[in-house]
């Protein structure tokens, strides 16, 4: 396999195309402070969807970010070609592809950058020069290191392989005057991926009022725009002070609540990642995912998981009866809250 050892130290201009989902994008800051600590001279420029691009703006990894929408300015083939000219012009020396998509390939390409490196996923590897191919091992690794692994194979090593997000002076002073001095936990109820990954409104709701009534907790129900139901669910339901931001925020503005928070409760979802790179407690609620894969990568969570012979089965909508998510009942994330908080939540 080529290495790009050669390149070391010299003042590079490197694009690196982010991945599409928050969680994914989260769980790459380890291999983005690789990059940075190896190349400490060069340009470093993401390209991301609109909600990963706020993730790295800004970023101590990256210089620049730049947002491909592929909603709006670059939907369809002639979008992609659009965005590639915008590549071309920034005259990069080498793109890293953490994306899996062939698409991803295409683009890089097509922006004529001539190093293109990554792995040779979706039938790719004939658009890459430098190609790290993808087996059993590696589909078992975390996330984390399926990154790390993908550049120490092309001889890029260094940083300190934790997860990185940093908030501006700006944001904290943001969500001090939303949040104040108070004691918040937040509870991420939803899962964009797909309804098989959300645990149920109902017992979050009853954890929630617990956690009020014992410890005096305000409860900040943090999410997208399309949970807004299953916030107001929890709302209606909770016995406390709630602050329901459902829908409400930017991600970077996410970043800065959570932050401010004590603890979070939440599925397996972007915001956990996000909190464990803030270095939030955290209790994650897994069911059809796959927690040796997609854990969040922190010392201070408490995984909440019930056997079940069909678990994991990675499927956005469950088929059946959702047993992995039925069999986990409210006592189960108290003891876990306890446990990680060392809080009286004695009934």
């Amino acid at each position: 396999m080529k290495s790009l050892k050669g390149l070391r130290g010299k003042a590079i201009r490197i694009l690196v195309r982010s991945t599409n989902w928050i969680g994914d994008a989260v769980m790459t800051t380890p291999a983005m402070a690789a990059l940075r600590a190896f190349f400490p001279a060069a340009r470093i420029t993401v390209a991301a969807n609109p909600s990963v691009a706020e993730l790295f703006s800004p970023h101590p990894s990256c210089d620049e970010v730049i947002v491909l929408d592929k909603q709006r300015a670059h939907q369809g083939l002639q979008g992609l070609f659009r965005f590639s000219r915008i590549l071309n012009r920034e005259r990069f020396d080498l793109a890293l592809l953490f994306q899996n998509a062939l698409e991803a390939g295409i683009l890089a390409w097509l922006a004529r950058i001539p190093i293109r490196a990554g792995y040779s996923t979706d039938g790719r590897g004939f658009l890459l020069t430098h190609r790290v191919p993808v087996g059993r091992a590696e589909r078992a690794m975390h996330h984390t290191a399926y990154y790390l692994h993908m550049l120490k194979s092309l001889g890029i090593e260094g940083g300190n392989g934790r997860l990185c997000l940093t908030c501006t002076a700006s944001e904290r002073a943001w969500a001090q005057s939303v949040l104040g001095e108070d004691f918040w936990v937040a509870i991420n109820p939803g899962a964009t991926y797909g309804s098989a990954k959300r645990w149920f409104p109902d017992r979050f709701a009853r954890v929630a009022s617990t956690l009020a009534g014992k410890t005096g907790a305000g409860i900040l129900l943090v999410g997208g725009a399309t949970e807004r139901a299953i916030g107001a669910e929890i709302e209606k339901a909770v016995n406390g002070r709630v602050l329901n931001l459902m829908g409400e925020t930017s991600v970077r503005q996410l970043m800065a609540l959570l932050e401010k928070c004590r603890l979070l409760i939440t599925n397996d979802s972007g915001p956990m990642h996000v909190a464990a790179a803030l270095g939030i407690p955290l209790v994650a609620l897994f069911g059809p995912t796959d927690h040796t894969t997609t854990s969040p990568l922190a010392d201070n969570w408490r995984l909440v998981r019930k056997p079940a012979e069909c678990a994991p089965c990675l499927k956005r909508t469950c088929p059946t009866d959702h047993r992995c998510m039925e069999a986990i009942g409210p006592d189960d994330v108290l003891q876990a809250v306890k446990d990680l908080m060392g809080l009286d939540l004695a009934t």
